[in-house]
């Protein structure tokens, strides 16, 4: 964001006088203040969801440079009693990131604080600050000969810091883990704005409670993450993607096994979309779409990765795999990629997904997770009790197969308003959804997160116990509840 032209400013006077001695602490663009310095429209792209879902009124943007900075915003709001909604890319799905609509929330975003720190090939390891998108942090691995390995569809624009905050997943959980398994220390600023230094890039460090662990995955309710020290792995020499088409889920899991026997580690990615949201993809983006059109739209499509470390391997065994799944019945046919440009394609058309149905329109939209081996029969009792209750729904349902993490997303029935069907039954469908779930001995959320979005589905669906030991972790950490209040509890 560039510095504000000049707007009709209020006089300096009826602004408070803490929040004056931080504009002249952070500077013109490290602070914006409607009627100080910017308009509201200066502020407007921070104080809503990407999915135009959750919209908010800010008091202030902060848009701190360092680490210091970061602490001096944090101590002075907690002096006043102004609480903060810490943000990175603003690419969250349940509004964990946007503020409250009284005004008097500040936002702090973390998007300036976006230098690589320092990488260290030989530990494989790298630090960096939190406002690094994650494509940065990618490209700086990649510089070097290594891989950071998270990969998500908003890797342009979302942040470690948030990535970090939210523990995201993503489509490589599979081989590498989550944020959180890929993250050796963080720096954050504490609720009371003070700095905890725990960079640390060692594998092994037994030294108390693990305090990095409390801040992944609390979205900003606990602390401020500025840095972060990542873990590095080498880059694969050759990497294959494949097509599959399933007659059923059922088919789908067999393969997974059938690839996880034969690749082991090497295999980095399965992913999985039913009819549905291949058929959105066609709808909405029709050349993204062509890469499938050889697979005659099954009932399911499979996504793998196999990547190997030495040049020309992957497409071998690929192959001699797939054939195998082909005769056996595992699989009816596949397209194994034969360039770099097929693999980008075929990567393409799974990524797609979430804008085809942002083009369709608004859905009751799940990240749910259940024991892989327990995701066909969870996807066919949810599909029927959903059917039993508004026949003629959309379902769009897609994900990360291979562990368990399903996008299970109900839209309206043909003919009906899309945004009425939502409004009206959505509380219904999460109930109906999650209550599934629950008998699968699944998660509400695998990979987005509470926000606000779950946080009433987290309070009834925690044991008593779990929730009173989050509370108790909040008070200790956050007394005065100035740490993005709201979200998650």
């Amino acid at each position: 964001m560039q510095q504000p032209p000049n707007h009709h400013a209020l006089p300096e006077a009826d602004q408070p006088a803490w929040l004056l001695d931080l504009a002249r602490l952070l500077g013109p663009v490290g602070l914006y203040v409607p009627g100080l310095n910017a308009s509201e429209h200066d502020l407007q792209p921070h104080e809503q969801d990407w999915r135009g879902r959750y919209r908010g009124k800010a008091l202030a943007l902060a848009r701190p440079a360092s680490t210091e900075e970061v602490a001096a915003v944090v101590h002075a709001c907690a002096t006043h009693g102004v609480s903060i909604v810490p943000q990175g890319g603003n690419t969250g799905l349940v509004g964990g990131g946007i503020p409250d609509g009284s005004g008097q929330q500040m936002v702090l975003s973390l998007q300036r604080m976006n230098r690589v720190l320092a990488v260290d090939p030989a530990n494989l390891s790298m630090s960096v600050q939190a406002g690094c998108t994650l494509a940065q942090v990618q490209e700086a691995a990649h510089a070097h000969g290594l891989l950071f390995p998270l990969s998500l569809a908003a890797e342009g624009t979302c942040t470690i810091g948030g990535n970090l905050a939210t523990n995201a997943g993503g489509t490589q959980v599979l081989r590498y883990g989550t944020a959180r398994e890929l993250c050796l220390g963080l720096e954050v600023v504490t609720a009371k704005g003070e700095v905890w230094s725990g960079l640390s890039a060692l594998r092994k460090n037994n030294t108390g409670y693990d305090l990095r662990d409390l801040f992944i995955g609390s979205e900003g309710t606990l602390g401020v993450i500025t840095a972060a020290s990542l873990k590095l792995f080498p880059r694969p020499a050759s990497q294959s993607a494949a097509l599959v088409a399933c007659a059923s889920l059922d088919a789908c899991v067999a393969l997974l096994q059938v690839t996880r026997r034969a690749l082991d580690a090497q295999l980095t990615a399965f992913e999985v979309m039913a009819r549905a949201p291949v058929a959105l993809v066609e709808r909405h983006l029709p050349d993204i779409a062509k890469v499938a059109k050889g697979l005659n739209a099954p009932e399911w499509t499979v996504l793998l990765e196999a990547s190997l470390p030495q040049a020309h391997e992957t497409d071998e065994a690929l192959q001699t795999l797939l054939a195998q799944a082909i005769s056996q019945g595992t699989a009816l046919n596949a397209t194994l990629s034969q360039s770099k440009a097929q693999h980008r394609a075929m990567w393409a058309l799974r990524e797609a997904i979430p804008m085809a149905e942002k083009a369709e329109g608004l859905m009751v939209k799940h990240d749910i997770g259940v024991p892989t081996s327990k995701v066909p029969a969870f996807v066919r009792e949810a599909q029927a009790a959903l059917a039993q209750a508004h026949p003629g729904h959309q379902l769009v349902c897609f994900g990360h197969l291979g562990d368990g993490n399903l996008h299970f997303n109900v839209g309206a029935p043909a003919g009906q308003d899309a945004k009425a069907f939502v409004q009206r039954h959505e509380a219904g469908i999460n109930e109906l959804v999650y209550d599934v779930v629950a008998k699968f001995e699944g998660t509400i959320s695998a990979e987005h997160g509470i926000g606000q979005l779950k946080r009433d589905e987290l309070a009834k669906r925690q044991s008593a116990v779990a929730m009173a030991l989050m509370r108790s972790i909040k008070q200790a950490l956050d007394p005065l509840n100035t740490m993005n209040p709201g979200r998650v509890l």
